[in-house]
């Protein structure tokens, strides 16, 4: 018999230390659809969609657009952080933020920031938003457009995709572009720093597979520009997890990896890597750079499930969660199994969802349904008075109230008092939970616009030529009758200020002040009526300012600012019109053009007709 053959590549492979990718056969990756394994988050300001401009500068606002799209519900509520300039917060800033209503920590120290949104903020927000939020609005276009004709410029745009945490900085370019034109995968350094959710998380496991022992493989993937050498990464992972979970880490040579870890798990890195307790740099181990190739390093170790496989951007931070390895054998049985609840469950999760706002005369909740997973079985949702209940759809649980009614109570100081009351249906067995709250009430003023003198029904529409009626109100529990309605102001553009009230007077013509409710559990109400008249022939602005002013006698300020649309009651909303001159210069035109096209048909028949007279 001749000598046996041996394959070369394995041969070659096993030489060099590295693992055969024939391996790998029998591993297809496919997307996780169930609830993924691990939560993964990383660092980056490359955004799918944005761009900057210089059209805010000479401006009275830097306008900063976030437009933020979800492939899923986020499990944690978006953070955003506003950071001021050089200029310290001494120039105001809108930033409107658009994310479908998502749950949001916004906080910054400048108190100048004005905010346009339709996220429900959670208390621990340093930002309150404005009754007027941002327009429903169905593309690109249409936001941009708004938000140009809203305020004059836009200074930066960025659309993302699964953030986690934002942080945007104020400043605007007089370099950038003249028009902000939103181009793909656009880099937003230096005005935007994201941390996004990946979603696209790949799993499998060998045929064959004897073990459970599973494998989790991040592989960075480096643009050829790219400057990124150092990797933070903090790790955490489930107590059960020692000795039967690997974290095969993948990137370039020259990459070190800082990591924080909170668990017992083997690790595989290329590169170097550092822990919080060695001091020097650890070499790492040359690790293949495709699929299939790191596929094959797990299974030569002996993993042979691929709980997770995760192809991300070179990134500065990376975040990774484990959960729990659920790919444990267990032993058939044909007793159900029952999975019990911790008793105090519903407590914890609405406290740390903390869904209650309150203003100074109503209570709102806001919960999304699927936060309420892990209780299972909640059908309804009530207040400490079980006629206050809340309205639910696909995705919410809605309550609004007045403090006044639903059983709250105002006995703390700044707080009001209630109960949730949920509901739970388990095998037609209807059970209830209270969670008792206190909802903190805001030490601000607050302004509402009506439309009518019964105060019902707040607006953020200013009619010309027509009554409108202001209420100012604000909480004060030490000694609200030593609260002072200083000033309000209307204010818009090419427009002189116009002083409606000051010092609890009526100051314009048109503005009386009116008797308000009285006080109730320290809250101080003040009322009056204005007509706003524009000239006729006059500049007719898109929105306004009502700026008013309370304080104590101890020079205390309060300001509140709230934003309204200017509508002409002889015109549509929004409507820009051309004036006299272009219109007498567009009829006279087409007068013109007619006239012309009539000589020259004559003159074309009377050139015709002569020709044929002359033929016969």
């Amino acid at each position: 018999m001749g000598p046996r053959s041996v394959p070369l590549l394995p041969l070659l492979l096993a030489l060099l230390g590295r693992p055969d990718p024939g391996r790998a056969e029998g591993c297809d990756l496919q997307p996780v659809t169930a609830e993924p394994p691990i939560t993964l988050s990383y660092a980056t300001s490359t955004v799918p969609r944005g761009c900057v401009s210089n059209s805010s500068v000479g401006t009275d606002h830097e306008v900063h657009v976030l437009s933020v799209k979800w492939s899923k519900a986020s499990p944690v509520p978006l953070t955003v952080t506003v950071t001021p300039g050089a200029g310290a917060c001494s120039r105001p800033a809108v930033l409107i933020l658009l994310c479908s209503r998502c749950p949001a920590r916004i906080t910054s120290p400048c108190s100048n920031l004005i905010l346009r949104t339709d996220a429900h903020l959670i208390p621990e927000s340093t930002i309150r938003a404005p009754n007027l939020e941002p327009p429903i609005v169905s593309s690109e276009e249409q936001l941009l457009a708004w938000a140009l004709a809203a305020y004059g410029g836009i200074t930066s745009y960025s659309e993302l995709q699964d953030p986690r945490r934002l942080q945007l900085h104020l400043g605007e370019d007089a370099h950038s572009p003249p028009e902000c034109v939103p181009q793909e995968n656009f880099n937003a350094i230096p005005h935007l720093e994201a941390e996004v959710f990946f979603h696209g998380v790949k799993s499998c496991s060998r045929s064959d597979a004897q073990s459970t022992r599973a494998a989790h493989i991040i592989h960075l993937q480096s643009e050829p520009s790219s400057s990124i050498t150092r990797v933070n990464l903090s790790l955490s992972c489930s107590p059960n997890s020692a000795g039967n979970q690997i974290l095969i880490l993948q990137s370039k040579a020259n990459f070190t990896w800082f990591l924080s870890a909170e668990c017992n798990i083997q690790l595989l890195v290329s590169g170097s890597y550092k822990m919080p307790l060695f001091s020097m740099l650890i070499p790492g181990n040359p690790l293949p750079d495709t699929e299939q190739g790191l596929i094959a390093e797990a299974f030569e170790k002996n993993y042979s499930v691929i709980a997770s496989y995760s192809a991300i951007p070179a990134s500065t931070h990376i975040s990774l969660q484990i959960h729990e390895h659920g790919m444990v054998e267990t032993p058939m049985s044909t007793t159900p199994m029952v999975i019990t609840q911790p008793p105090d469950l519903p407590h914890q999760v609405l406290r740390t969802l903390k869904p209650w706002k309150c203003t100074d005369e109503t209570m709102e909740i806001v919960i999304i349904r699927s936060y309420l997973e892990p209780i299972k079985d909640v059908v309804n949702i009530t207040l400490r008075d079980i006629r206050c209940q809340a309205e639910k759809n696909a995705t919410h649980f809605m309550l609004k109230s007045p403090l006044s009614h639903c059983g709250t109570s105002l006995e703390g100081r700044g707080y009001a008092n209630n109960e949730l009351i949920l509901s739970l249906a388990k095998d037609a067995v209807l059970r209830s939970v209270r969670v008792g709250f206190q909802c903190e009430i805001p030490r601000e003023l607050f302004l509402r616009l009506f439309p009518t003198a019964d105060f019902k029904a707040p607006q953020t529409e200013l009619e010309i030529n027509k009554e409108a009626f202001v209420q100012a109100s604000m909480r004060w529990m030490d000694h609200p009758a030593d609260l002072q309605l200083k000033e309000c102001w209307l204010v818009a553009s090419e427009r002189e200020p116009v002083l409606l009230v000051q010092g609890g007077q009526a100051r314009g013509a048109g503005v009386a002040v009116l008797d308000g409710p009285p006080s109730s559990h320290g809250r101080k109400v003040w009322r009056f009526r204005f007509t706003y008249s524009v000239p006729e022939g006059g500049h007719i602005p898109f929105s306004a300012f009502l700026r008013c002013k309370a304080g104590l006698q101890n020079d205390t300020i309060f300001e509140k600012v709230l934003e309204v649309r200017v509508k002409d009651a002889w015109r549509p909303l929004n409507y820009r019109g051309l004036g006299l001159g272009a219109v007498l210069g567009i009829t006279f035109g087409a007068f013109l053009i007619g006239a012309l096209l009539t000589a020259v048909l004559w003159y074309i028949y009377s050139h015709t007709r002569a020709q044929g007279s002359a033929g016969e």
